[in-house]
């Protein structure tokens, strides 16, 4: 591995802390008594409090001026100033620690401990007078040099998503407002739970690995068990497993997961996302539309402080009621037309017409479903629930009380998205084997969504389920609503990427077919520029300016190259 000069530099004062025999990694505990949060908002009402702190957190910058520094500060709550001074932490003849260990051996990125006062400084700033300190840990790496103005406009951010993706860690170190989406999401799921606890419902867990994939319309991902020697699904759904539950005598059931559908990847799709699932038993997906309504209206307020979310330029209102609008409605209302009076054949030459792609397969349901996506959904901006949807595609539905075809179903749209799907749910064990078998009919006809027959379920409902409501809810989108972001991938910690591609390092040869003479290829490499994709996209101004620099730490005996020369390997 070939290191960048100032990862040469870091693991040179790694080694020379430890000659000096301090540990860069210490294993004992820390017991921290102050936050920089609580500091800054606490201490002008509070000042007796604060005479002496101990906290622990990353350097994130440094301002030296002789006997005399101050450094930023970033801890698990926020960033504040800390305040050195020589003769502080060096009272005596020995000026080491200040002289060698603070002004030569630190880094930004390096996380220590530190103890002394808060005071204000002339200029107004609350910080930290250092008295004693301690290193934590040792970065490696430099971090991205991210620069705020006064304002707080940052520049030169760390801003490349896939950067931002695969490197999480950085991202969260350097963005503080990205850690501020996660306490969100954290905040989503456990006000979910404390409604959910509230009504004596029971947190479970079912299983991931499963013989036979279902609750779904979706592909899954395959796996083995080498010691069953048994071909295995990654769940699509927790569905099927919290209504053996409901069977077996729990009035309430609710699982927090992981789901893994083996489906494209896009802003609001995820081969790996989270949902919350809940059955009642005693329910119907009436009761269920309210119960929704109260529950994201708490969540709401519990991340925002209001019902009220920006997102883009829309103002989302999670506050109850939502309209109720049946998917035949819907359909009408922004196309005109009437797929209930309309057969089969009608509705996919109607599709045609209008450009859709659709199959002898699909029948009408699915046709009315095709159309509902292409037409209708990004039209529903504030919360709706889509009502009484077709039998065909929703095979695990009780059907409709009144209307003939359709099936006790709602899904929730927000800003012309899904994030929530519910039932009156079939107990019917002869009727959802009956379902079950339609299914097996579209995966002949070529329906790799379609579901897979279920016996054990089919054994479940034949001892006998409670009438029961059930709803799924997409907590990765609702995420994405409640804090303004438009890709699923920014509220996922780490999204699925693809591989990284390994960066081959440019030998000497390569430089020089690239029209770099072979005396500055060795400046090139120390300048970190180490591959010619990186030569192709730097910027010819910086580096020769930078060659200057490196000319006479590396002491080529060679003159200058002209700016135009430069400019001439980066083309």
């Amino acid at each position: 591995m070939l290191l960048s000069e100032q990862e040469i530099l870091r693991r040179q004062k790694r080694e020379e802390l430890m000659r000096m025999g301090i540990e860069p990694y210490p294993a004992e505990e820390f017991v921290v008594n102050a936050y920089a949060a609580d500091i800054l908002k606490n201490y002008e009402n509070n000042k007796i409090d604060y005479k002496h702190v101990t906290m622990a957190g990353r350097l994130m910058g440094f301002r030296i001026m002789g006997s005399a520094a101050f450094a930023e500060f970033q801890d698990a709550t926020g960033r504040m100033q800390l305040y050195f001074r020589r003769d502080d932490l060096c009272p005596g003849e020995d000026k080491t620690l200040y002289n060698t260990v603070f002004k030569k051996l630190l880094d930004i990125g390096d996380i220590i401990a530190v103890t002394g006062f808060v005071f204000t400084t002339q200029t107004g700033e609350i910080s930290v007078h250092v008295q004693e300190f301690k290193i934590l840990n040792k970065s490696l790496r430099p971090l991205p040099v991210v620069k705020r103005d006064e304002d707080g406009n940052v520049h030169d951010g760390f801003t490349d998503p896939e950067l931002r993706y695969r490197q999480r860690y950085v991202d969260l170190i350097v963005n503080p407002e990205v850690r501020d989406i996660f306490i969100k999401r954290a905040r989503i799921i456990t006000t979910m739970r404390s409604y959910f606890d509230a009504n004596s419902w029971v947190e479970v867990e079912t299983p991931v690995l499963q013989s036979i994939h279902g609750g779904a319309a979706a592909r899954p991902f395959t796996t083995h068990h080498n010691a069953l020697d048994l071909g295995l699904y990654l769940r699509i759904a927790t569905e099927l497993h919290l209504k053996r539950l409901i069977v077996g005598g729990f009035e309430g059931v609710y699982e927090f997961g992981k789901l893994f559908r083996n489906e494209g990847m896009d802003r609001t799709h995820n081969p790996e996302f989270t949902t919350v699932e809940l059955y009642v038993a005693y329910k119907d997906y009436l009761w269920m539309m309210n119960m929704t309504e109260e529950v994201l209206e708490k969540v709401a307020v519990a991340v925002n402080g209001t019902t009220k979310a920006k997102f883009g330029e829309v103002e989302l209102d999670f506050a109850g009621p939502y309209p109720r609008l049946s998917i035949t409605d819907a359909i009408k209302q922004y196309t005109g037309l009437d797929v209930e009076t309309l057969d089969e054949v009608a509705i996919r030459e109607q599709c045609r017409a209008w450009g859709m792609e659709v199959n002898e397969s699909m029948g009408k349901g699915k046709l009315i479903d095709e159309i509902f996506g292409e037409k209708v959904e990004s039209n529903i901006i504030q919360p709706t629930f889509i009502i009484d949807h077709p039998v065909e595609m929703s095979p695990l539905t009780k059907k409709h009380r009144t209307k003939k075809g359709m099936v006790e179903r709602f899904e929730l749209f927000v800003n012309g998205r899904e994030i929530a799907n519910a039932y009156s749910e079939l107990n019917d064990p002869i009727e959802q084997k009956e379902r079950f078998e339609d299914q097996l009919r579209l995966k002949e006809k070529g329906d790799d969504e379609a579901m897979e027959m279920d016996d054990d379920f089919i054994r479940s409902l034949e001892y006998g389920m409670p009438p029961t409501a059930g709803i799924g809810i997409g907590i990765d989108r609702l995420t994405m609503l409640l804090t303004n972001n438009a890709s699923i991938q920014e509220v996922i910690f780490f999204p699925q990427m693809r591989p990284e591609k390994k960066a081959e390092i440019a030998k000497e040869s390569d430089y020089v077919s690239a029209g770099v003479p072979a005396v500055w290829v060795p400046a090139l490499q120390k300048m970190n520029i180490l591959t010619i994709e990186q030569l192709k996209s730097a910027n010819a101004n910086k580096i020769f300016n930078d060659l200057g620099g490196m000319r006479k730490k590396l002491k080529i005996d060679e003159k200058m190259p002209l700016l135009d020369d430069v400019k001439s390997w980066v083309e």
